[in-house]
């Protein structure tokens, strides 16, 4: 596991890869003693060593408030994502949800009188999210999370702190403007294990589907002509669309009756069961709203370009439950 320690004050302006054992005796009833008593410890041996593999193999969730109040905390996010969550080749990490990481741990220890803690950084790829989490890898997750009935079978969930669309990064001159250019046989490139490529799976069977490991991966794949299209998150889009130059634009897709295609809540992924933990994030969360500090990481982070609608409901998993 790479990861790399930062220590940041709450008022920082921003927030690793990871990719990825006889001796004879004097006589016969004395070698028959030797072997038994051998016998007897290395069955003890074995025991011991059976204890400490199964005590490792159900190693349980981290406990956030915990961790913060030990000083050390360990974060999942996401290392390619522009403007979301990157590391820097300086080994400093970016992103606005760096910074709502930041402003979460930040927030509950000031509140309990505890300082700071240390952070580290681990990176959180979409399709391991969950078995992080449930391992006891990550404290928690904020790396374009996305809430849905699903995801809820297996981690609880603190938000939603933001409230985004799917749309399509194309090439300027691919001639794509929403869905109705989205033709048969047209490859599509998302993330393994992410919403987007699910949704694309089960509304659009007629696309050529590619799944990458990274969106870093799509992006590319779209400039090198590999593929049409990248489908994901607009706030996603928006921070590759940036490092492009013109080469892409960002095409928001819509219904007929002028809603967006799909609404993706993100919120903070955390171990089943917490409600301490939960309650916690999500008083972090909603001072982080009406504080207007998460206003001013939207800024920073993803500009103007991006409508991310007003506060969410911090919370409310409504929208989540089974149907």
């Amino acid at each position: 596991m790479n990861t790399a320690r930062h220590h940041s004050p709450r008022s920082a302006s921003a927030p690793s890869a990871t990719r990825l054992r006889r001796r004879p005796g004097l006589h016969r009833g004395a070698g028959r003693g030797r072997r038994a008593v051998t016998a007897a410890v290395l069955g003890l041996l074995v025991l011991a060593g059976a204890g400490g593999l199964t005590a490792c193999a159900t190693a349980g969730p981290r406990s956030l408030l915990d961790d913060i109040r030990d000083g050390h905390v360990v974060l999942g996010t996401k290392f390619d994502q522009p403007g979301l969550g990157q590391r820097t080749p300086d080994k400093t990490f970016t992103g606005l949800d760096t910074e709502v990481s930041r402003y979460v741990v930040d927030f509950i220890a000031d509140r309990n009188g505890w300082a700071r803690p240390e952070l580290t950084w681990r990176e959180t790829p979409s399709a391991q999210r969950e078995t992080l989490i449930k391992n006891g890898e990550v404290d928690m997750i904020a790396a374009t999370y996305s809430i849905n009935a699903g995801r809820l079978k297996a981690v609880d969930f603190a938000g939603p702190y933001l409230v985004t669309h799917q749309a399509l990064l194309v090439r300027r001159d691919s001639g794509i403007r929403g869905l109705a250019d989205i033709r048969p046989g047209m490859r599509l490139c998302s993330v393994s294990g992410s919403t987007p490529a699910q949704k694309v799976k089960d509304a659009l069977p007629q696309v050529q589907l590619q799944e990458f490991d990274t969106y870093a991966a799509c992006a590319e794949g779209v400039h090198q002509g590999v593929v049409d299209a990248l489908t994901t998150d607009a706030t996603i889009l928006a921070g590759f669309a940036a490092g492009y130059g013109d080469e892409f634009s960002v095409v928001q897709l819509t219904k007929d009756d002028g809603t967006f295609w799909t609404n993706e809540r993100y919120g903070i992924g955390l171990p089943k069961g917490d409600d301490r933990v939960r309650t916690a994030v999500n008083e972090a969360l909603e001072d982080m709203h009406d504080s207007g500090a998460f206003a001013g990481m939207v800024r920073r982070n993803l500009g103007t370009a991006v409508d991310l609608g007003g506060k969410p409901a911090i919370g409310d998993l409504s929208f989540a439950a089974p149907k």
